[in-house]
């Protein structure tokens, strides 16, 4: 059977390319899993590729972290190597990260067809890089994968054939769907361990460089957050970017009152966004899971 090659290199892409990985798998297809590394720390991806039953990647490219440019063009020449060692019958990629903008040029370069999972979501702000990174995946793919209606429409107002467009649905549901009952016992356990209840408690993640890099806008999102742990038991899992932000600002004391924790496994995290009230995120996987499983959500955005 043909090789594919899967390219993938932050926690998002890691979550939903599992099932992705688990139906070629049950399929009994041949394929290279390969690693950006664009999340290098361990609770970041190591932990989710044991929760999620991940296999070892192939190859880790091992990239980390650098400006766009930086991470795009190392993530390039990185994988032009990687194809050209393997000669894959396709190259698949999950989402809108550097990584996978990096795969869609450099597999078509190679003149290998480019798979692209979640094509056609769009912002209409090109201010976003993701916006920037999933346009140029979907302009070169030979395949897309769409997560929904409007998105399969966006691609077919863009000029994409209706033979290379497939409706999907979104991946991120089948992890949900297979994880809930181990998430919910894991965020029981949490939750005592925190001493909070049920819909009792807020449940906050930010990450974003737009929300983390501008020491006002990060200064003034930490100051909503102290004025809701006023009123509401406020838990943050902090990421390591936001942890390395905060300790810049010149705050005395910016998790004031407010419950700050270490990253957590996905199935501790999917456990606590489960039973909380609402989620205040700026995490576009964040926002489809609590989707999921019904959680009301503020975006950060």
């Amino acid at each position: 059977m043909a090789n594919l090659l899967l390219v993938a290199g932050t926690r998002p892409e890691a979550i939903k390319m599992a099932p992705v990985i688990e139906q070629l798998r049950r399929l009994q297809l041949d394929f290279t899993f390969v690693w950006n590394g664009q999340h290098y720390d361990y609770k970041m991806s190591k932990i989710f590729f044991e929760q999620l039953d991940l296999p070892e990647p192939d190859d880790n490219l091992d990239v980390k972290s650098g400006s766009h440019a930086q991470q795009t063009a190392e993530s390039m020449v990185k994988l032009e190597k990687i194809i050209r060692q393997y000669m894959p019958s396709i190259v698949v990629s999950e989402g809108d990260t550097n990584s996978v903008a990096a795969a869609a040029m450099t597999s078509v370069k190679c003149l290998v067809p480019f798979a692209h999972v979640e094509a056609g979501l769009r912002s209409w702000n090109p201010a976003m890089p993701e916006e920037i990174n999933r346009k140029i995946a979907d302009s070169v793919a030979s395949l897309h994968f769409a997560p929904t209606k409007p998105s399969m429409l966006n691609l077919l107002f863009e000029g994409v054939s209706r033979e290379r467009l497939h409706l999907t649905g979104n991946t991120i549901v089948d992890v949900v769907r297979k994880h809930r009952d181990a998430a919910r016992e894991l965020g029981e356990r949490i939750m005592s361990e925190l001493n909070v209840e049920k819909e009792k408690y807020l449940l906050v993640t930010i990450h974003r460089a737009e929300n983390t890099d501008d020491p006002s806008k990060l200064e003034n999102i930490l100051a909503a957050l102290r004025k809701l742990a006023r009123e509401f038991t406020v838990v943050f899992p902090v990421h390591p970017r936001t942890k390395e932000r905060i300790a810049q600002t010149s705050l005395e004391h910016p998790l004031e009152g407010i419950i700050g924790l270490e990253p957590l496994g996905y199935q501790e995290f999917l456990g606590l966004l489960m039973n909380c009230l609402i989620v205040l995120t700026d995490s576009g996987g964040v926002q489809e899971e609590a989707c999921t499983v019904k959680v009301p959500t503020v975006t950060l955005r």
